[in-house]
């Protein structure tokens, strides 16, 4: 039993539509032996792990799982592997339910287990070990190999410190969670807790609850503890009293005049870093000045102000949150030791290191013992029953402290205090620290004072009291970055099919440019943000979307979305605005496990299942057609054929639909019909001889409806879009500068498209022969590259056999050899092929040396810029280029 290959899907996908992780298991032998056949395996699994028993499955009930596995003959190891992976990363603490296995279309014994996960190197890990698990509990006799010691509660714990370390800390994941309640996208940006909220120009970038609006200055102010208290005083808020020392015996004088007790802290620390409260004595002030000094420069010595220290938390000049912070402490229960009192209070499951989870672990560490020390006691004292004993002079979570919710206590008179000291500092989202007996009574009367104003405040306090209401505090962050009435989002569009994506792609990207956007493209040539290559490459899959989405610049997002990218890691967003879907035809088969035209049909509906606004669809082709009822917004069809029953029929119940009506491109809306242009004005479909390029220009334009862009720049952009080689790369790029002949380059690489661009090839006018450069990937199979040579042969009179560089996996000249079949089968003159296999520039070349005036040359490229320059850069020789042509080719 193994794992033999493993995906990551980061967004929806052919198993979900949320984030999975997909392994492909091969039991072997054990594909004979369900967990019926195996002795004690049951079991021996619910004793290691119990809370299994609350699994539902099959039974829709707690136990389902355990009653499947016992009942009968059981299920099968891969099932229990699914079950044992979301189990074990709800055990590290990362929640997931979703999982399902599939073996249907797999080779006997291989299994698609497919689980949901929150964070990917944790559930990859979970994964694993749940495979080590179930191999120490099979048999002797069924295990392949002796997996060796193996101690669950370890591993475990390793996997609790993996979930800790990869997890978001509790201000972040507030954020996500308010984030997600709004449908407001996100993404990490890095292994911080950097997020980017929003897409595009709409973007929001926060680290903690610092925005990108927080002002730099402002942060720089609240970090200088002397400035922020002068700012506040001078605005006739609560102060407390307070000097700066350079050297520990000026501290000491400070604390003298002071009087009383008092409070040693650097003045640009944070976190409650070497804060000293309550000191009495010189020693201990020159204890905490050498403490303070560690953090900063220069120290603050200031009055202890007396009362209890609250956490105001204000974000965008409101008040939404109050917390009093009592610090880390025990009580005795008069039989306990000090450290046992410890580590039963960091038993707590709340308590974690660091700022991972909703409460930090008490430390007895240096100022414990010394706090220890002054109390008279010891790591081993047995603290009598009811005593209280902090183990810390501030109450900060950070080091150990509890919180307790005072929100609805607060007095109007220091809500509006906090409000202005927060503005004070210029901050969007700050945290007051008040050190008051009363926070419900006014500091005017009770006393108090501000003795600190932060920047980046955090949430934990907030969102996870240990007493109290938890409050919503990401929430106004989220309404703060994105008012009601905004929307996070920009308008998406993701274009998928077999044919035309990548020119549909940049006539939608050219017409929203047209409309005063900021398009950003993803397609097989690269990135481009307002017109301009940014990232180049083929760029159909979920990394592109990311590049698109994340740049600032962008306010409206075309995607082409290719199936490879689908099947390797899902889309790369988790819905758009629109899904359009061209057609379906047999390309790529054979491939990934897409062996039929329905398969590739169900991977391609995926764009159209997270289109929330519109689904455009192509009436014309049944299997698109039938999209239409998973698409959660409206339908708009596109159709060659407006008086087809279907068009007709969405049109009659009042849907929408871009129809090519007597030679002209009409868009219907309801009763509404708006003629946009004649098909042989878009330059791009060569006067209307490119029948593919209007198809193509239909989904254009009925893209840019469904994103709400108005007729009068629909008409216009494909008024004005051609196929210039720089605006749309290998497709139907025509040149002749300089040459007696034609040259048309295309991508055209199966069958369905090189039968469409053989029409156009027939259509165009020609004076002399049409030379055909022919081609087709390696790794499609046989009667794929024969249909393509069929396809190829009622268009040209001679025919270059090439092949690209990377045979994909085929010997030389099989590729070709496949194509000379399919033409001869389709009744092509064997002696008007060329007898050579040429690679691609060489196959360019001679089709370019053969070519006489007036003839066409059809190049199919697979390196569309390298063949480009190639055509642009040659010149024929002076002799008679006809003379030049094979004698079997002139006669035609």
């Amino acid at each position: 039993m193994e794992i033999v290959e493993r995906r990551t899907y980061r967004g929806p996908n052919v198993h979900s539509l949320r984030p999975v992780i997909r392994l492909r298991l091969d039991l072997g032998e054990l594909e004979e032996f369900p967990t019926g056949s195996l002795p004690s395996f049951a079991d021996r699994l619910v004793e290691q792990l119990p809370s299994l028993a609350e699994h539902t499955c099959s039974y829709g009930e707690a136990g389902g799982f355990l009653r499947r596995l016992r009942e009968g003959e059981g299920t099968w190891l891969a099932h229990v592997l699914e079950h044992v992976a979301l189990e074990l990363q709800c055990l590290a603490g990362s929640r997931v339910a979703f999982g399902k296995t599939r073996g249907a279309g797999l080779p006997p014994g291989h299994y698609d287990v497919v689980y949901g996960y929150r964070e990917e190197e944790l559930g990859h890990a979970a994964g694993d070990l749940a495979l080590r698990l179930l191999r120490h509990l099979l048999p002797p006799e069924r295990a392949a190999h002796l997996p060796g010691p193996f101690d669950l509660g370890r591993e475990l714990e390793a996997l609790r410190q993996l979930a800790e370390e990869r997890a978001f800390g509790p201000t972040t994941a507030a954020l996500v969670r308010a984030a997600e309640a709004r449908g407001v996208p996100w993404l990490r940006i890095n292994d911080r807790a950097l997020l980017q909220l929003g897409h595009g120009r709409r973007q929001q970038r926060i680290e903690a609850s610092v925005t990108g609006r927080t002002s730099l200055l402002a942060v720089e102010i609240a970090g200088d503890k002397r400035l922020t208290r002068e700012l506040l005083a001078d605005r006739g808020l609560p102060v407390p009293r307070q000097e700066v020392a350079a050297t520990a015996e000026e501290a000491v004088e400070a604390a003298a005049r002071l009087g009383g007790p008092v409070v040693v802290k650097p003045v640009d620390g944070n976190h409650g870093d070497a804060v000293a409260v309550g000191l009495t004595t010189a020693e201990q002030v020159r204890e905490a000045f050498a403490a303070a000094r560690e953090v900063s420069r220069r120290v603050l010595v200031e009055e202890r102000i007396a009362g209890r220290d609250h956490r105001i938390l204000v974000v965008d000049g409101r008040v939404v949150a109050v917390a009093e912070r009592v610090p880390g402490h025990v009580v005795g229960d008069g039989g306990a030791t000090v450290a046992e009192l410890v580590d039963r209070v960091n038993a707590d499951p709340r308590r974690g290191p660091g700022h991972s989870k909703p409460l930090t672990r008490i430390e007895l560490d240096e100022q414990a013992e010394r706090l220890l020390a002054r109390a008279g006691l010891t790591r081993e004292s047995v603290l009598e029953a009811g005593r209280i004993l902090y183990l810390r002079r501030t109450g900060n979570l950070s080091t150990g402290g509890t919180a307790i919710d005072r929100t609805d206590e607060i007095h109007p008179d220091n809500r509006e205090m906090a409000e202005r000291a927060v503005q004070a500092i210029g901050l969007d989202v700050g945290g007051v620290d008040f050190v008051t007996p009363d926070v419900g009574r006014s500091w005017r009367e009770a006393g108090g004072a501000i003795v600190e104003v932060n920047a980046g405040p955090g949430f934990r306090m907030h969102v996870a009291p240990s007493e109290g209401t938890p409050r919503d505090v990401a929430g106004p962050v989220l309404d703060m970055l994105f008012p009601p009435g905004t929307s996070a989002r920009i308008p998406m569009a993701a274009i998928t099919g077999t044919n035309g994506k990548t020119t549909t792609t940049r006539m939608v990207g050219h017409i929203l440019q047209l409309a005063g956007f900021t398009a950003g493209m993803a397609t097989t040539e690269g990135v481009h943000v307002g017109g301009r290559l940014t990232v180049p490459g083929d760029m159909t899959g979920p990394e592109a979307a990311r590049l698109v989405l994340t740049d600032p610049r962008v306010d409206a997002a075309v995607l082409e979305t290719a199936r490879g990218g689908m099947l390797r890691s899902g889309l790369g967003f988790g819905r758009c605005d629109v899904g359009a879907v061209l057609n379906i035809a047999a390309d790529h088969l054979g491939l990934e496990g897409v062996e039929t035209l329905d398969d590739l049909a169900f991977v391609k509906r995926l764009v159209v299942e997270t289109a929330r606004e519109a689904c455009v669809l192509n009436a014309d082709d049944e299997r698109v057609a039938a999209m239409a009822a998973h698409g959660p917004g409206r339908t708009v069809f596109v159709s060659l054929e407006p008086q087809g029953a279907r068009v007709r029929g969405h049109l009659q119940e009042g849907g929408e639909a871009v129809v090519l009506e007597d030679g002209a491109i009409v868009l219907h809306d309801g009763e509404a019909a708006v003629p946009l242009l004649r098909a042989d004005a878009v330059p791009a479909t060569l006067r209307g001889r490119a029948l593919f390029n209007i198809q193509n220009a239909l989904f254009a334009a009925a893209i840019a409806h469904a994103l709400g862009v108005g007729a009068e720049a629909i008409r216009e952009g494909l008024r004005t879009f051609a196929c210039e080689f720089e605006r749309a790369p290998g497709r139907l790029n025509l040149y002749d500068d300089g040459l007696p002949f034609q040259v048309l380059l295309d991508y055209a690489h199966n069958a369905p498209a090189v039968a469409a661009l053989a029409a156009t090839v027939r259509a165009l006018p020609v004076a002399g022969r049409r030379i055909g450069v022919l081609a087709a990937p390696g790794d499609r199979r046989d009667e794929d590259i024969r249909a393509t040579g069929a396809a190829a042969a009622p268009a040209f009179d001679f025919v270059v056999l090439r092949e690209d560089g990377d045979l994909r996996g085929r010997a030389p000249g099989e590729t070709a050899g496949l194509l000379r079949e399919g033409l001869l089968t389709a009744g092509f003159p064997a002696e008007r092929i060329d007898p050579e296999v040429y690679g691609e520039e060489e196959g360019v070349r001679r089709a370019l040396e053969i070519a006489g005036a007036g003839d066409l040359v059809v190049v199919l490229a697979d390196d569309v810029h390298e063949v480009w320059e190639q055509i642009t850069a040659f010149r024929p020789a002076a002799a008679d280029q006809e003379a030049a042509l094979p004698a079997a080719a002139v006669a035609s």
